[in-house]
């Protein structure tokens, strides 16, 4: 039998001619295959049901499986070495490089002539505890002074006369008594005013200002105050030069000179301070004006770390350390300045520490939230 056609027709030899079983036979056919088409797109479509379904079991099972991470403080653990394993982290040790070193500046007093008394200066600081503590101290000076150049020796020659005419019957030993005691009490006073005297001293020097630098102070002249950890005190020196920038001018850069290194680490931050002199002719520099001051360290071995290890929260620099396999952690870093892809590394981190290089967002969001 030749092929079907629509209608019940035959074509032979190029003509169409009617099918000798007719037209219910050949719509038979055509159910039947459109039957098994049906079928089979019956079929398929429960094959993808039952694919689909088993995907979505996988996926809760595999969820079900996950364990949240724990945070504390600045650790974050794992529970499981499948989640862990993905922050990839890389070793840092020093390496040469040429860098600079920047830290954050602050000018704190500026002085000015006065004009209410020729040759005399007026020391102008940022906060009102210094400003106390400066008047203070010439107070103190001042009452030293006078108790030892004027009311000290009045006393002894008071006493020295009433001895004299003890001597002679003119005085009684009740008058001299009272001379010594009044001699004995202004030595008390005097010792009582140089330990006043110390404890604003004390105060001026831990905030990086001696007595001498500021009783010999010069007009036209600012200070700024510089902090710089412990690990670099070896690369600055008094009389160096460094260069300062501040926010109100920041198209211009000011020269300064190192004048003092502090006496005192910060046990906390440990960081030191640096007191640095500008000239400042033009008053245009304030006390309380921010800044950053650059200190150039030349060539040298530096820990550094890639610039993808570091994240920034509230304008701090931090990195994530590889403590073990399960237990990373969040630290804050001292950074210098950067070269090529990596930035120099003076403080939060030691040598052959994990960094975390991939996955820091993840990182940074499980510790601060965002």
């Amino acid at each position: 039998m030749g092929p079907v056609h629509a209608k019940g027709k035959e074509k032979v030899n190029g003509n169409f001619t009617q099918h000798p079983f007719g037209k219910p036979i050949v719509d038979l056919v055509y159910v039947l295959v459109n039957s098994l088409t049906m079928r089979k797109i019956v079929t398929l479509y429960s094959l993808m049901i039952i694919l689909l379904s088993c995907k979505k079991d996988n996926d809760q099972v595999a969820h079900l499986k996950f364990k949240k991470p724990k945070v504390s403080g600045n650790l974050i653990i794992f529970q499981d070495d499948s989640t862990a394993s993905k922050f990839t982290s890389q070793s840092i040790e020093s390496g040469d490089l040429l860098a600079d070193f920047s830290a954050p500046a602050r000018i704190v007093a500026t002085v000015i002539a006065s004009t209410e008394t020729p040759g005399q200066n007026l020391i102008l600081f940022d906060n009102p505890v210094l400003t106390s503590n400066y008047t203070l101290l010439l107070q103190y000076i001042a009452n030293i002074k006078q108790i030892e150049n004027v009311v000290i020796k009045q006393r002894a020659i008071e006493l020295d006369r009433l001895l004299e005419m003890q001597a002679h019957g003119s005085a009684t030993g009740k008058d001299v008594l009272s001379a010594q005691t009044a001699l004995a009490q202004e030595h008390v006073k005097l010792a009582n005013e140089k330990v006043g005297l110390l404890k604003h001293e004390t105060m001026l020097r831990l905030s990086g200002f001696s007595t001498r630098t500021l009783r010999n102070a010069r007009a036209g002249r600012v200070w700024v105050i510089s902090e710089i950890p412990d690990n670099q005190i070896s690369n600055v020196k008094p009389g160096e030069q460094c260069q300062i920038t501040f926010s109100s001018f920041s198209n211009e850069t000011f020269k300064g000179k190192i004048e003092d290194i502090g006496s005192v680490l910060d046990n906390v931050t440990r960081l030191i301070k640096l007191r640095i002199e500008i000239v400042n002719p033009d008053r245009r520099l304030k006390a309380g004006m921010f800044g950053s001051t650059r200190f150039s360290l030349g060539a040298g071995r530096f820990l550094s770390v890639p610039l993808e290890a570091l994240i920034t929260i509230q304008g701090k620099p931090y990195v994530f350390v590889k403590k073990s396999d399960l237990i990373f952690e969040c630290r804050a870093v001292s950074l210098g300045q950067q070269a090529n892809n990596r930035m120099v590394v003076f403080n939060g981190l030691k040598e052959n520490e994990m960094v975390v290089l991939k996955g820091t967002e993840q990182l940074k969001g499980l510790v601060f939230g965002y």
